[in-house]
């Protein structure tokens, strides 16, 4: 009778296998069961993240039209982070400020001193991209704010999440799309908002996401709502696009995934790698 071994000699090839080999036969052992709602709720994340860009470009849009004054702008931008820090301790009612030991003097020095210092180069943030075209300077902002989505931690795990790179190439493109604005305090007011915006901002939402779930959903529509309000003042058309982009990304890809998932067929048995299970760390010693 054949046996599965290697060790003793058989009068069968090396490649036999009798029929018992197909009985340990496993399909789809670790395939995921997704729920609609769950995967919508999930895309969240995406969906906000693109408004957040689409805000952005939105409002250095407005500034560089000349339709938005710097000190309006900051006033808003101020007001808002004032609601969010309130709204941040709120949430889990001040826990996660205890566990991490840091005071609210702190926060205010630290906010201080990004100020200050993004205030004085401000001139020199306005004057840094006076040698590059301009068509240049866009074609990187579009570069670095896709690559900010891209990099962007959604909350998978995976090789590709960098949050320190996406925060990076998302407060370079400010940077860029800011030299192009008429004077320095543009420049300043502008970095500023992309850092509450880029920064802040997914803070806040993931916050909410694992502590009130209705109120982050509330928080995403009116969000999307936002979003699509300021680009439809820009362009019709970029928002009717902007708005199809987001429903294929909250409900078609969703329920795309959840039908592709009904045709996975992944097979497991004895012809996969061996698994060492047991703890040989007493072998170190």
């Amino acid at each position: 009778r054949w046996q599965k071994v290697l060790y003793e000699r058989q009068p069968f090839p090396d490649n036999y296998v009798d029929q018992r080999f197909l009985e340990e036969l496993r399909k789809n052992v670790h395939a995921r069961r997704y729920r609609y709602r769950a995967v919508v709720f999930q895309s969240g994340a995406v969906v906000q993240q693109l408004c957040s860009v689409c805000v952005f470009v939105v409002t250095w849009w407005y500034m560089d039209a000349g339709m938005l004054s710097p000190q309006g702008l900051f006033g808003a931008a101020l007001v808002t982070s004032l609601l969010g820090y309130v709204l941040f301790d709120a949430v889990d009612g001040g826990a996660g400020r205890r566990e991490s030991g840091r005071t609210r003097w702190a926060d205010l020095k630290s906010t201080l001193v990004f100020a200050a210092f993004t205030y004085g180069f401000s001139p020199v943030l306005k004057t840094l991209t006076e040698s590059i075209s301009t068509d240049t300077i866009y074609a990187m902002s579009a570069l670095m704010l896709l690559g900010h989505l891209i990099f962007f931690d959604y909350g998978a795990n995976a090789a590709i999440v960098s949050s320190t790179l996406s925060l990076n190439m998302a407060i370079f493109a400010s940077v860029c799309l800011a030299s192009r604005l008429p004077r320095s305090l543009h420049a300043f007011v502008m970095v500023t908002f992309a850092m509450q915006i880029f920064a802040l901002w997914p803070m806040l939402q993931k916050k909410l996401k694992a502590r009130t779930p209705r109120c982050y959903v509330g928080v995403t529509v009116l969000f999307v709502l936002a979003a699509l309000g300021g680009l439809a003042t820009v362009s019709s058309v970029g928002a009717v696009l902007f708005a199809s982009l987001l429903l294929a990304i909250s409900c078609l890809c969703p329920y795309c995934l959840i039908r592709l998932q009904l045709l996975k067929d992944n097979i497991h048995g004895p012809w996969d790698e061996a698994e060492i299970k047991e703890d040989l760390s007493r072998f170190l010693m």
